[in-house]
């Protein structure tokens, strides 16, 4: 499998970093009982008649389901390697999501493997948060976001997003707003539960359906 980085700083010991690069890389890819996402993308539109939108509904739909499932923890493996200690649920529902994200993204033909459609798949993991997001990093995508646009996002605007993805995803479970992340890293795996389900893997699928038009 090949491992491509998410686009970072020169800190590239930066644990957040590090999950980061798993989560994308595991989406994208693959790992084990999770099929690499143009897999994905491939057997919803073969079945769907190369009707994209009926794929890609039928995508959200499926990984939703699955995400249910109480066989996907143990059988996607590799979570000792994680630079963070986080539930076993949680860094695969994040799997999951971005899974669901890179296999839309590929569905609506954008290159997955681009540094862009990364930094968006992890992007789509915040759900109703993505364009309020972009918004700090100073990039307004309106309603719609083109090939073209997405082409033209500079690196260092990406790790700002990268950055702020890492930051979100960390604190999403603690429900009280921002925390200290230099406190949070530590303790993380006491801090965030494991209420990551079916509804967190759909939201993401329709943010994702939002994003890659």
């Amino acid at each position: 499998m090949t491992i491509v980085s998410v686009p970072g700083d020169a800190n590239d010991n930066d644990p957040i970093k590090k999950l980061l690069d798993w989560i994308v890389n595991v989406g994208i890819n693959g790992f084990s009982v999770l099929p690499a996402a143009k897999k994905v993308a491939e057997d919803h539109l073969s079945a769907c008649g190369y009707d994209k939108d009926k794929a890609i509904n039928s995508i959200i739909a499926w990984r939703t389901a699955y995400a249910a499932g109480t066989g996907f923890v143990t059988g996607l493996g590799g979570l000792a390697t994680l630079p963070i200690t986080i539930p076993a649920s949680l860094a695969s529902s994040y799997a999951l999501a971005a899974n669901t994200a890179a296999a839309i993204a590929s569905v609506r033909g954008y290159d997955i493997e681009s540094d862009q459609v990364r930094t968006f798949v992890l992007l789509a993991l915040l759900g109703d948060s993505t364009l309020e997001v972009m918004k700090t990093v100073g990039v307004n995508l309106g309603t719609k976001l083109t090939k073209s646009l997405i082409s033209q996002i500079p690196g260092k605007v990406l790790i700002e997003i990268n950055k702020k993805v890492g930051f979100r995803l960390i604190t999403k479970a603690g429900e009280k707003g921002v925390v200290n992340l230099m406190k949070l890293v530590p303790i993380v795996g006491g801090v965030v539960g494991a209420g990551f389900d079916g509804t967190f893997v759909n939201k993401c699928g329709n943010a994702a359906k939002n994003l890659f038009n």
